[in-house]
């Protein structure tokens, strides 16, 4: 798998990894949006045959994050899971258990609608709308008109478009990627959770695009 790279945001490092993850190199902080865990489990309580194993890939991804980059702490800018609990909530439980020294934050977004009981039992620090931690801010809806008169005084991290770039080849064919994208006052990251859908974003002059492209990551001019 290829290194992460380098992205400087207000003299700060951030480390964008090809399993969808960044982190926060001076505060030591692996940052992520959109896991929607439990998923599947939801469709096939619904009569749909999704199989567990895309969410057992995704929370292995998780895993492996954590175990790469040894964070302090974990911020979630919102969807960690999808709807009501299920089984597939229970293993990512035991994984908690098994990191109860992680420092979890969440962000909540609008499909974190579990009873506030189960995220204190799991050991999270749970923020309603936003999250301010040193020269940033972390929130779910970068279209929050709440939110939005707030970004030109902090950076914002941002998740819920789960946004995605179209690479275009040399016979005209084109493929689309998911990608982290960063504007002059807030960024939104991909959706973590691979059982997802993406919202295709077009970059204006002054942006960055960085599409995820299996293995690696690819800097979009």
């Amino acid at each position: 798998m290829q290194q992460p790279l380098k992205h400087i945001i207000r003299e700060n490092t951030f480390w964008l990894s090809p399993d969808r993850v960044m982190y926060w190199e001076e505060e030591k902080s692996l940052i992520v949006a959109d896991l929607h865990f439990g998923k599947t489990g939801h469709f096939r309580k619904s009569g749909i045959a999704i199989p567990q194993n895309i969410y057992k890939e995704d929370l292995q991804r998780l895993v492996s994050a954590v175990q790469n980059f040894k964070p302090q702490q974990l911020i979630i800018t919102g969807d960690l899971f999808h709807s009501k609990a299920n089984k597939e909530l229970d293993l990512f439980l035991k994984w908690r258990n098994d990191l109860s020294s992680l420092k979890i934050h969440l962000v909540k977004g609008n499909h974190d609608i579990l009873p506030d009981e189960w995220y204190e039992k799991a050991g999270f620090e749970v923020h309603q709308q936003k999250w301010e931690f040193q020269d940033f801010c972390f929130m779910h809806d970068p279209c929050d008109p709440d939110q939005r008169s707030k970004q030109t005084m902090t950076y914002s991290f941002t998740g819920h478009i789960h946004p995605a770039i179209s690479l275009r080849g040399s016979a005209r064919q084109s493929l689309r990627f998911p990608c982290f994208y960063f504007k002059k006052n807030y960024s939104i990251l991909p959706a973590f959770g691979k059982f997802t859908g993406t919202h295709l974003i077009t970059p204006e002059e002054g942006e960055s695009a960085y599409a995820i492209a299996g293995n690696r990551i690819i800097q979009v001019a």
